[in-house]
């Protein structure tokens, strides 16, 4: 446990704010720096490619990140988030667990508390676009493509490409007819 918030500190006190990953100088040393101190801090931490500059999640305690997955610069996660393998996230991605209760007309709405936490699972071979927004409780399927700036409110098939607020399925991931809206 004191390992943990040690490297908390690291991450959040400085390497957080180190180059970004891609840059050209110094970016590669950024990169390993952040992926060594979430292997300290993640419940499970795999061969990860790449977490950026200011990626936010938390205590990261039961974070679990597969291999070759990567965390977008400036994105926020819930400290419960479950990352398969191979999934790629742009910048500034949203990820909750969580909302506001709202359900009393009589209180407002800042006093109503918080619904109980639900985990995200992003499931294998996943590209979530920049600026895109999951609500808790999503289960993004294998080989899904979630478009930039898409809010996901339901769960999916897998292999598609979804888009749009709310996100509705735009395609399959490996054909490129359109495919018909179901009414």
């Amino acid at each position: 446990m004191f390992m943990r918030y040690l490297f908390l500190i690291i991450y959040y006190g400085f390497a957080t704010y180190l180059p970004d990953s891609y840059s050209p100088i110094f970016g590669r040393i950024s990169n390993w720096l952040r992926i060594f101190c979430c292997r300290f801090i993640f419940k499970k931490c795999g061969r990860v490619s790449n977490i950026n500059r200011c990626a936010y999640f938390g205590t990261g305690k039961d974070i679990e990140m597969g291999d070759y997955s990567s965390i977008g610069a400036h994105s926020k996660l819930p400290n419960d988030i479950k990352i398969g393998k191979y999934v790629m996230m742009a910048p500034e991605v949203l990820v909750f667990n969580r909302n506001h209760r709202f359900s009393d007309p009589t209180l407002p709405f800042c006093e109503q508390g918080m619904t109980e936490p639900r985990t995200v699972v992003i499931g294998d071979n996943v590209w979530l676009g920049e600026r895109a927004i999951i609500t808790a409780g999503r289960h993004i399927a294998p080989n899904t493509v979630v478009a930039a700036g898409a809010v996901v409110t339901k769960d999916f098939p897998e292999s598609v490409i979804v888009g749009g607020n709310p996100a509705k399925v735009i395609r399959n991931t490996y054909n490129t007819e359109k495919q018909e809206p179901k009414h």
